[in-house]
C-alpha cells in the first residue's frame, strides 16, 4: 500500500502549462491539483477519522451511564456488545483510519509534492533570460525555489489536518451535545464564533508578520551567500570586518522580525486560552445545572465534559496549525516573486530549430539600449558577416562589442533592426538551436562544480572518452589535468574543480573552456577575450588550435591585445555603438584613425609605459 502511494505522484513530471501563476490561490492549485485526487481521498478519510475521534467521548458517557443503571451481576449480559463495540472502534477501526491517513499525508502527498513542486519551480525558474539572474542573488533564488516546495506542502496538509479536522470533529461533538439536549450546545456555538472572530482579527497580522520574517531570512541567506562566492575578495582586500558588519545588520533586522511575529502568536495564544477557559466553564456549568434539574442523565454530563476538552485541546492544535499554515503562505508568497513570473525570453510560438547551412550572420539597422532609447548602446547598426569569414570586434570600453554578442546569442531582443543567421531570425527560431549553433569563450570563464571530464563533456554529452582527451589535448589541457587531485581523493579528469572552477587557475579553466568548445565544434565560433588568462607561451600554443578550430567557421572574435586579432579576415571599429571603421589590420594602420591610435598604444599586444602612451 505504502508504494502504490508513493507513486501516485510523479516527483518530476514537466510543469504544465506556461508555468506558476502569480495568484497566490492560483499558485497553490497548480500544483496541488496534481495531486487532487490524493487529497480528496485525504479529506474523506479526515471525515472518518473526526466521526472516530467523537466516539471516543461519547463511549466515556454511554460506559458511565452503563454503569450506574446496570446491576452488577448482569452488566456483561446486559451490555456486552454495546463493549464489544466499543472495543472494535477503539483498538481496531481509530488505528486503522489513523494509519491511512497519516500513509496518505507523509507517503502519498507530503515527499513527492514538496519535490514536484521544487522541481517544475526550478524548470520554470532555469528559463529565465540572463538579466532575471543579473539582477538578483543566486543564494536568494535557489533559497525561493527550494523552500516554495516546503511552503506548498506543509499549507496544503496543515489545512488538511486543522480546518477541515475540527469543522468534522465541531459538527459532530455538535450533533451528540444536542441529542442529548440543544441548550448544551449553546456554548460550543458561541465558542465557534468568537474563535472565528478571533482567527480573522489575528491571522492576517500572523501572515503579514511571517512574510516579513521570511523575506529578512532571505535577504541574509542571500547576503551570506554572495560573501561565502566572493571569499577570495574579502580576504584579499581583508574587509572581514566590514562583511561582519554587513551581515550581522541584516541577521539584526531579521531577528526583528520574528520578535514581531512572535509577539502577534503570543497574543493569539493568551486570547485563544481565555476563550477556551471560559468554554470549558460554560459547559461544565450547564451540565451540571441541567443534570440537577433532571433533564439530562449522568452519561450526558460524562459525554460533554470530555468532548469538550477535546475541542479545547484540539482548538490549541488547529491555532498552532493555522500560524503554522499563515507562516507558510508567507514563506510561498515570498518565493513567487522569484517562481511565479512570466518567461521574459520565450520563443515565438511554432519557433523552428536554426538550420546553419553557411553561418551568415547580419545584424540590419540594429538598435539596442536595455530599455532606454534616448541612451543606445547599440545605434542603428548594420553588419554582414559572410559565412566562414572571421571578424575582429574592436573598440574601447563601453562601445557596444559584448552587447552585440548579447544579442546575437539572443539574451536580449533588439529594439529595432533584426539580426539573422542565413536569413533566419534569431527570434524566430527556438533559442536552444540558436545556442547550439554558436560555441562561445569568454575571458571570465566560470566551470561547473564537478569533474574535468564533465565540464569538458558539457560541449558534446554524448561524445566518447577519446574525444573528451583529444579536444583536451589541442587546448593544450592535458599537460596539467593528469596531476590534478580533489579533497575527495579523486584524480584527473575525475577531479572536481570547485565551485565556478575556484580550485583551478585562470589559465587552467581557460584551457578546460576551449577543450569543451573544440569538442562542441559548432558552426559559428564567438571568442570574446578568448586567451587573455593565458600566458604568453600558452596562448602561442593555443593560438594555432584555434587556428584549426576556427576553419571553416563564421568567427567573431573581441580582444583588447590586438595582436590577437591580426589574423582576423577583416576587423571592425566599434565608437559610442556605431561601426566607425573596418578593413584588414594593416588597413587600418594606414587610415591613421582609432584603431590606429589603439594600436599606437601597444606595442606586440603589450601595454607601453604611462610616458609613452601619453607622448
Amino acid at each position: 500500500m505504502l508504494r502504490y502511494l508513493e507513486t501516485r505522484i510523479d516527483p518530476v513530471a514537466l510543469p504544465p502549462g506556461d508555468g506558476p501563476p502569480a495568484g497566490l490561490i492560483a499558485f497553490f492549485w497548480y500544483f496541488i491539483r496534481q495531486a487532487r485526487w490524493l487529497f480528496a481521498a485525504l479529506v474523506v478519510v479526515g471525515m472518518i477519522a473526526a466521526v472516530v475521534e467523537t466516539a471516543i467521548p461519547y463511549f466515556i458517557g454511554r460506559l458511565v451511564a452503563i454503569l450506574t443503571e446496570t446491576p452488577r451481576e448482569q452488566l456483561f449480559a446486559t451490555a456486552g456488545p454495546t463493549f464489544a463495540v466499543m472495543l472494535l472502534v477503539v483498538l481496531v477501526l481509530r488505528p486503522l483510519v489513523l494509519f491511512v491517513q497519516r500513509a496518505i499525508s507523509n507517503h502519498g502527498i507530503s515527499g513527492p509534492l514538496n519535490t514536484l513542486t521544487r522541481w517544475q519551480s526550478h524548470h520554470h525558474v532555469a528559463r529565465q533570460s540572463l538579466s532575471f539572474f543579473q539582477n538578483d542573488f543566486a543564494g536568494r533564488i535557489a533559497n525561493h525555489v527550494m523552500q516554495a516546495g516546503g511552503g506548498v506542502r506543509e499549507t496544503a496538509l496543515a489545512t488538511m489536518r486543522s480546518v477541515l479536522h475540527i469543522l468534522f470533529y465541531g459538527v459532530a461533538a455538535t450533533g451528540l451535545m444536542m441529542a442529548q439536549d440543544w441548550r448544551l450546545a449553546l456554548p460550543i456555538f458561541a465558542w465557534f464564533c468568537l474563535y472565528v472572530i478571533l482567527l480573522a482579527a489575528m491571522v492576517p497580522r500572523l501572515r503579514d508578520k511571517s512574510r516579513a520574517a521570511s523575506a529578512k531570512r532571505s535577504a541574509v541567506t542571500g547576503k551570506v551567500v554572495d560573501s561565502y562566492t566572493n571569499i577570495q575578495t574579502v580576504k584579499l582586500f581583508a574587509r572581514t570586518a566590514e562583511e561582519d558588519r554587513y551581515i550581522r545588520d541584516s541577521m539584526v533586522e531579521m531577528n526583528t522580525a520574528f520578535l514581531a511575529q512572535h509577539r502577534v502568536n503570543t497574543l493569539f495564544t493568551v486570547l485563544l486560552n481565555v476563550l477556551n477557559a471560559v468554554l470549558l466553564a460554560a459547559v461544565g456549568t450547564l451540565a451540571v445545572m441541567l443534570w440537577q434539574a433532571g433533564q439530562v442523565e449522568i452519561g450526558a454530563v460524562a459525554m460533554v465534559l470530555p468532548l469538550t476538552i477535546q475541542i479545547i485541546s484540539m482548538s490549541g492544535w488547529v491555532a498552532a496549525e493555522i500560524q503554522g499554515i499563515f507562516e507558510n503562505v508567507g514563506v510561498v508568497q515570498e518565493s513567487m516573486g522569484s517562481i511565479a513570473r512570466p518567461l521574459a525570453m520565450q520563443d515565438m510560438p511554432g519557433a523552428q530549430p536554426l538550420a546553419v547551412a553557411g553561418g551568415e550572420i547580419v545584424f540590419d539597422h540594429v538598435s539596442f539600449g536595455y530599455g532606454r532609447s534616448d541612451r543606445p548602446v547599440i545605434h542603428d547598426l548594420s553588419l554582414r558577416v559572410k559565412p566562414g569569414e572571421k571578424v575582429g570586434l574592436i573598440g574601447r570600453s563601453g562601445a557596444g562589442k559584448s552587447t552585440l554578442v548579447n544579442l546575437l546569442l539572443r539574451f536580449h531582443d533588439v529594439e529595432r533592426g533584426e539580426i539573422t543567421i542565413d536569413g533566419q531570425n534569431v527570434r524566430s527560431v527556438s533559442q536552444e538551436s540558436l545556442r547550439q549553433a554558436i560555441s562561445v569563450v569568454t575571458q571570465d570563464t566560470s566551470l561547473l562544480h564537478r569533474s574535468i571530464r564533465d565540464n569538458i563533456l558539457y560541449g558534446r554529452p554524448g561524445a566518447s572518452a577519446a574525444m573528451m582527451e583529444a579536444a583536451a589535448a589541442r587546448a593544450h589541457a592535458d599537460g596539467f589535468i593528469p596531476d590534478l587531485r580533489d579533497s575527495g581523493g579523486r584524480t584527473g579528469y575525475d577531479a572536481h574543480v570547485g565551485e565556478r572552477g575556484v580550485k583551478l587557475s585562470g589559465g587552467q579553466r581557460q584551457r578546460v573552456a576551449i577543450a569543451r568548445v573544440i569538442l562542441k565544434d559548432a558552426p559559428i565560433l564567438i571568442l570574446d577575450e578568448a586567451t587573455a588568462a593565458l600566458d604568453s607561451e600558452v596562448e602561442a600554443a593555443i593560438q594555432d588550435s584555434l587556428g584549426a578550430l576556427m576553419a571553416g567557421k563564421t568567427v567573431i572574435a573581441i580582444a583588447h591585445r590586438l595582436s590577437t586579432l591580426k589574423i582576423m579576415d577583416r576587423l571592425v571599429v566599434l565608437d559610442q555603438g556605431r561601426i566607425i571603421e573596418e578593413g584588414t589590420h594593416d588597413g587600418l594602420l594606414a587610415r591613421g584613425g582609432l584603431y590606429a591610435q589603439l594600436w599606437a598604444r601597444q606595442s606586440g599586444g603589450f601595454l607601453l609605459a604611462p610616458r609613452q602612451a601619453a607622448e
